[in-house]
């Protein structure tokens, strides 16, 4: 990796862990040169403002890593119920990538930013429209298969999963303990059991 490369990506990675723990709106270019230890410079040699680089965090940070952590196992059609039941089980238990005082960057990134910047917006949108994608695809599938009922509508069910994600992640936020998972892991388990 060329030295100008290697200099991006680390004040992409800097930049995204001061934005995880304090938020897009309080976490100023100082901060963030402070942070990478480059120059303002160097800064504005890669990014023409904070903007563009909180998009290209986006693109080029979370995209990859929310598609290995997200989407990928998804892929695993064999028993989908379990397969959502285990990813959720994943993300808010055992995944080390996200924290839980921090929630989830991507619905951080969709209550700061998404409403005001229409180029956040798209793009956090491009990473949320593939996961509601995938989950309603294996859904289907597994009606098909006859694991799922015939009736259950698969768009629902997979708007119902990701939205109390996300409203999970919130209050583990909010207590700073895993321990809130464990009853919405249970719920949620009861409830993918009346989709069989």
């Amino acid at each position: 990796m060329k030295k100008a490369e290697a200099t991006r990506l680390n004040i992409l990675q800097k930049a995204f862990e001061l934005i995880y723990e304090k938020g897009y709106q309080t976490t100023s270019i100082d901060d963030i040169l402070l942070k990478t230890q480059v120059t303002k410079g160097a800064f504005y040699y890669h990014f023409k403002n904070k903007d563009e680089m909180g998009i290209a965090i986006i693109n080029e940070l979370l995209k990859p890593t929310l598609t290995n952590s997200f989407i990928e196992p998804l892929q695993n059609e064999e028993n989908p119920l379990e397969t959502i039941h285990n990813l959720i089980h994943h993300l808010l238990i055992d995944n080390d990538f996200l924290k839980v005082q921090h929630g989830c960057p991507v619905s951080n990134f969709t209550q700061e930013m998404a409403s005001w910047n229409q180029d956040f917006n798209n793009a956090l949108n491009e990473i949320t429209q593939l996961w509601i994608t995938t989950m309603t695809d294996i859904i289907e599938i597994g009606k098909r298969k006859g694991l799922i009922r015939y009736e259950v509508n698969a768009n629902q069910v997979t708007m119902f999963v990701m939205s109390s994600y996300w409203g999970i992640r919130n209050f583990g936020k909010l207590d700073n303990d895993k321990l809130v998972y464990d009853t919405y892991l249970a719920e949620l388990k009861y409830y993918l059991e009346t989709l069989k």
